[in-house]
């Protein structure tokens, strides 16, 4: 199916599937939307970081999650963010450890209408990112993330800015 032709569910403020749409309508129109964003962390606490693809609709080249995406119509979260994984970044799911649910945040400008739940996840790779989505994987200390944020806060996605701003402590 072309990109364009995705269909995610609509979802009124409390997070309601109330009908569906192609992907291209939803983001003209600016309706709620579910999406995932999983954080991959190294063995040292250093985290995965994804350069968004130079043909993305969204925020293009920008630093976001280790993996982000919509969750299709009539899929589940957690369904979305096992199936997100292998796509983006080429390892299976299941060889992520201590993978989990970290934080859930409500559709807004900054995710681009996207209610989101967070995951974490421990893999070291090899990994083998879909050069459609992925223009490249880098390693960074959160202490790198925040001296980034301050410095060069346009090389990061509106989303993962606030992810960060609010992640748990």
């Amino acid at each position: 199916m072309n990109v364009v032709d995705e269909r995610f569910d609509i979802v009124d403020r409390d997070d309601r599937v109330v009908g569906s749409a192609p992907r291209s309508e939803i983001h003209a129109q600016g309706l709620l939307h579910r999406a995932v964003h999983i954080w991959v962390f190294h063995d040292d606490g250093r985290l995965l970081l994804q350069k968004r693809s130079l043909s993305k609709d969204r925020e293009p080249g920008r630093w976001t999650s280790s993996v982000s995406g919509h969750v299709n119509s009539g899929e589940e979260y957690d369904v979305a963010m096992l199936r997100e994984i292998p796509e983006e970044i080429g390892v299976p799911a299941l060889t992520c450890r201590h993978l989990a649910r970290l934080k859930y945040f409500p559709a807004c400008r900054e995710t681009d209408q996207e209610f989101v739940w967070l995951y974490r996840a421990i893999h070291t790779g090899p990994f083998k990112p879909d050069p459609t989505e992925v223009a490249g994987l880098e390693w960074f200390t959160p202490a790198q993330i925040d001296q980034m944020l301050i410095h060069q806060p346009s090389d990061f996605s509106s989303c993962l800015r606030m992810l960060w701003e609010q992640r748990p402590q």
